[in-house]
């Protein structure tokens, strides 16, 4: 494969290495940061098809639920500061994050949700 390998990519080559090595799939999905079932899943695949297997997989996912429009309001929001946006403080906690996330878009996140989107 020509090119630089997605991010998807470079955990499923360092799970492969670490699994090569003898560790136990909850250790390889803690250190790559994945659910063990995916960790199970890319085990599978490398026992049937090596690295080039795990490197050829499609990187797909859950559809996001907000699109660029609504990221960039959201930057907009978040620079403008809590206060502008009701909250009593200007700091803004990952609860006020997706509180605005709700009362904007309708759509409730977790609080690792949130992390993960404004991270």
């Amino acid at each position: 494969m020509a090119g630089r390998l997605s991010e998807a990519q470079r955990k499923r080559v360092r799970a492969a290495r670490l699994l090569q090595a003898g560790k136990p799939v909850a250790q390889v999905a803690l250190a790559v940061g994945v659910a063990r079932q995916t960790v199970y899943t890319w085990k599978r695949v490398l026992d049937e098809s090596g690295v080039d297997g795990l490197r050829a997989m499609v990187d797909v996912g859950r559809p996001g639920q907000l699109d660029a429009s609504n990221f960039k309001w959201l930057d907009a929001a978040l620079r403008q500061g809590a206060q502008a946006h009701g909250f009593g403080t200007e700091l803004w906690t990952l609860k006020r994050v997706g509180a605005l996330i709700k009362r904007q878009f309708g759509i409730k996140f977790s609080d690792v949700h949130v992390w993960l989107l404004t991270g």
